[in-house]
């Protein structure tokens, strides 16, 4: 037992870390961009490079943590993060800056999926779902505090505190992970790491981001490279069902469970990501909010997410993953429906009804789900099995915005909508353009209910297949 809850110690603690640097320069980023005099578009990779790094890295590293021992990868993700966020808190000029936060995402993504799979070893047969949804917490919470601590230190000590703060953290994580997990599962099995498979995927992943990125995805180059990376999937596809030792096995997806748990955190992910993104431009733009309240005002969703995760984790372990997902995305769904009454006069009443229920539904769903598909598949799997799941998830969340803002975008053009997001109510010309605006994001809003519809379909086409007890993988402590 003691052993158990050493592990999932260790791994919250990373896990937190990365997920707090993914949202950690949001709110500090016209500062940054300021104090180094770059431009918008450049400053805004220093968010883009970090989760491209991840993504793109996920499924490699899960796929060597199969080979090699998971405990290993994951300690030295730590003490790449440390380095990195040293060297980014000297940087000179946004270009180290964006460089030094790249290597950052590698020591993230090596965090990322290894403690899944370790956690998942560790409480294999008991307790999973528990586990899992601890470490879920600490990703949310990790999201959710990146907001607000980014402001605050950057008020008081700079944007370089920001990293700063992680070098610490850091180095005493990789140390404690090396005392405390001494124990690591790697493959028995000769096998060789698919390096073609791999560059094949970052690639494709790289082009797809890149695209989603680059403007409207109508454009020749946004377009062309979109096409590109679709071309490279596919070939990467083909290449991996016919080589011996493939980066990513296929037959996971014969996994029934796996599958589908997969699929629904697709479409949850494409359409929760960007709420927070639609609400706050509702309450900025047309209710007339500042930052700071627009972000007081998504408490409620955090808040009841954050509460509920571990609680549907633990109760997933006494009546399966199946039911608890398909019910929280059903909720999900009623959540976005709900939340689709929104008009031009502000009825906060909705807002809070729908913002409880969204965080009600995702905290239902994801730490049975994930304790559904990592649970369906063999120990030996684990590591490349979280990687899919993670890279689904971020890739879902990349694309989730972009998505959002191409249907608001049937209602009022895109180049409009951009501009009065930028420069608030006094670019509005007449009142038809607000309604316009609050039309196009409610029709944003019903399609993520669908999306959540779909999905809830899926999820209960899944397989409920209990783990058998004391299968779990101990990792020795001191």
């Amino acid at each position: 037992m003691e052993g158990r809850w050493s592990v999932l110690t260790v791994t919250t603690i990373g896990i937190f870390m990365a997920s707090l640097d993914a949202s950690l320069l949001v709110v500090g980023l016209p500062v940054v961009i300021n104090e180094l005099r770059a431009d918008l578009a450049i400053g805004s990779w220093l968010i883009t490079i970090y989760r491209l790094a991840i993504t793109i890295l996920l499924v490699p590293i899960g796929r060597l943590g199969d080979m090699y021992g998971r405990v290993r990868l994951y300690s030295m993700g730590y003490f790449i993060f440390a380095l990195s966020s040293l060297l980014c808190a000297l940087s000179s000029d946004i270009y180290q800056l964006l460089f030094f936060r790249s290597i950052q995402g590698v020591g993230g993504a090596l965090m990322f999926v290894n403690s899944m799979a370790i956690v998942t070893d560790a409480f294999a047969g008991r307790g999973l779902g528990l586990g899992i949804g601890v470490n879920q917490i600490a990703i949310n919470a990790g999201t959710v505090i990146g907001y607000t601590l980014s402001g605050v230190i950057i008020s008081l000590y700079g944007w370089r505190a920001l990293f700063l703060i992680n070098v610490p953290i850091g180095v005493f994580g990789g140390f404690w992970a090396r005392l405390r997990l001494k124990g690591t599962n790697p493959s028995t099995r000769v096998e060789r790491f698919d390096f073609t498979g791999a560059i094949m995927f970052s690639t494709s992943l790289t082009l797809l981001m890149l695209g989603l990125t680059s403007g409207a995805i109508t454009s020749p180059i946004p377009l062309s490279l979109i096409i590109t990376s679709l071309i490279l999937l596919t070939l990467f596809i083909i290449v991996e069902r016919k080589i011996v030792y493939p980066m990513l096995d296929f037959k996971l997806f014969k996994i029934r469970t796996f599958t589908a748990g997969n699929i629904s955190n697709l479409l949850n992910g494409l359409s929760f990501a960007s709420l927070a993104f639609l609400i706050s431009t509702y309450l900025e733009i047309v209710a007339g909010f500042s930052p700071i309240q627009a972000g007081l005002s998504l408490i409620p969703l955090d808040l009841t997410l954050i509460l509920v995760g571990p609680v549907s984790g633990w109760f997933s372990d006494k009546i399966g993953g199946r039911i608890l997902s398909t019910v929280g995305l059903i909720v999900s769904a009623i959540a976005l429906i709900t939340l689709s009454n929104i008009s031009i006069n502000l009825e906060y009443n909705i807002l809070l009804i729908g913002l409880v229920m969204a965080g009600l539904g995702v905290g239902l769903f994801r730490s049975p789900n994930a304790s559904s598909v990592m649970g369906s598949v063999p120990s030996e799997m684990r590591g490349v099995a979280a990687g899919v799941r993670s890279t689904i998830i971020n890739t879902s969340m990349a694309l989730s915005i972009p998505f959002s803002i191409a249907i608001i975008s049937t209602t009022i053009p895109s180049s409009e909508s951009s501009k009065l997001i930028n420069n608030g109510r006094s670019s509005m010309e007449s009142l038809s353009q607000i309604a316009n605006l609050v039309q196009g994001i409610r029709n944003s809003l019903l399609a993520s209910a669908v999306l959540n519809i779909i999905a809830a379909v899926i999820s209960y086409l899944r397989e409920e297949k209990r783990q058998p007890p004391f299968t779990r993988i101990v990792y020795p402590i001191e």
